[in-house]
């Protein structure tokens, strides 16, 4: 995976070192010079640094944005990681952008323009990470300062028995709790008896880090081998 990181102070050099070091490709937008150089000397060289203004078409251009499967803007400014990552997406197409949000109250207009904000730096990674493990989850809001996260999973077709099967049987864990369904225009709550169905939404409360968890689970690899035989409908 190709990740541009708009933001060369802690949070991004953190990030930059952790995703290089999980295998991931990366790159590095800064305008500081002394940034550039402090980076130089600490990041591997397989690391591009890309000095110029992240919100600046032809330094995206210079850091390959055209080609990366996330883009994170984490600059200590709102505002700029507001632009570059529109410029991530409306101009070089980036499907996935990531933002660091320092004012909670600039979290909706992030979101409402489809980007992610995230103000936890752990979390950042972990987003960024679970894109590759967990695929169709969508994170909507991070709690606790990180502890929680609220999720979205679409139950696929041909899921691993899951499909009929009533959320009692699948053994969730104790932090992870399911909060609604949706079911074409109806919504529901999920009870012990209820049946799951492709196509379904589910909505999740779970503790950071335990989203593959419950993407696992809704796939039917957490139900018993005794129970798989045993098909039911409905909700």
């Amino acid at each position: 995976m190709f990740v541009a990181i708009n933001g060369g102070g802690e949070v991004g050099s953190f990030l930059a070192r952790t995703l290089h070091g999980k295998g991931h490709t990366v790159t590095v937008i800064d305008m500081r010079s002394e940034i550039m150089r402090k980076l130089a000397e600490e990041l591997s060289p397989d690391i591009l640094l890309v000095e110029g203004d992240g919100c600046d078409v032809r330094a995206l251009e210079d850091a390959g944005v055209h080609r990366a499967d996330v883009f994170a803007s984490v600059t200590p400014r709102d505002e700029d990681n507001l632009v570059s990552c529109q410029l991530a997406r409306l101009s070089f197409g980036v499907k996935r952008v990531v933002a660091r949000v320092t004012s909670p109250r600039n979290e909706g207009a992030f979101h409402a323009l489809g980007i992610e904000a995230i103000s936890s730096t752990t979390v950042i990674g972990q987003l960024i990470e679970e894109q590759l493990t967990v695929g169709d989850i969508i994170r909507h809001y991070t709690l606790q300062k990180g502890q929680l996260g609220i999720v979205e999973l679409e139950i696929l077709a041909g899921a691993d028995a899951t499909d009929g099967r009533t959320v009692a049987e699948l053994g969730l864990p104790d932090d992870i709790v399911l909060v609604s369904l949706t079911r074409g225009d109806q919504l529901l709550i999920p009870r012990g008896r209820t049946a799951l169905q492709a196509g379904d939404r589910v909505m999740a409360v779970t503790l950071a880090g335990r989203e593959a968890v419950l993407a696992r689970l809704l796939r039917g690899k957490g139900i018993p081998a005794g129970r798989r035989g045993r098909e039911r409908v409905g909700a």
